[in-house]
């Protein structure tokens, strides 16, 4: 199995950052979209804030992982659920049942998104 990425990107402290960044946007962009069709006319910055505690704690999970904790994918995808699902439910103040709803369906956006930029980049 060939991995992703061979080493931290670079180890230096502006890689993490713009790699915590970068993965915030995309997890806005993915929740923003996922909202949009679930609820209809949401605000941006609901996205935005929402999808700071799934960034940070796949940033804190991927940090255990490089330190040498050898965590399974599905406890990722669970932990990241959780998080996504509290943050969701405090955010937009839906009931947990809805919560849950519009967290499978950002789940499902943003790994619709995720597999069609891995393509892309692969491509290049």
């Amino acid at each position: 199995m060939i991995p992703a990425q061979v080493d931290v990107t670079g180890g230096g402290m502006l890689a993490i950052v713009v790699t915590f960044l970068l993965a915030w946007l995309f997890y806005s962009v993915a929740l923003h979209l996922a909202a949009t069709f679930f609820l209809g006319d949401v605000p941006t910055q609901r996205a935005a804030t929402a999808a700071l505690a799934p960034a940070v704690f796949s940033m804190l999970l991927q940090l255990g992982q490089i330190g040498g904790a050898d965590i399974p994918i599905a406890v990722f995808i669970v932990l990241s659920f959780v998080a996504a699902l509290f943050a969701i439910h405090l955010v937009y103040r839906l009931r947990w049942t809805t919560a849950t709803a519009l967290t499978l369906l950002y789940f499902a956006f943003a790994f619709a998104l995720g597999l069609a930029l891995y393509n892309i980049i692969t491509f290049l």
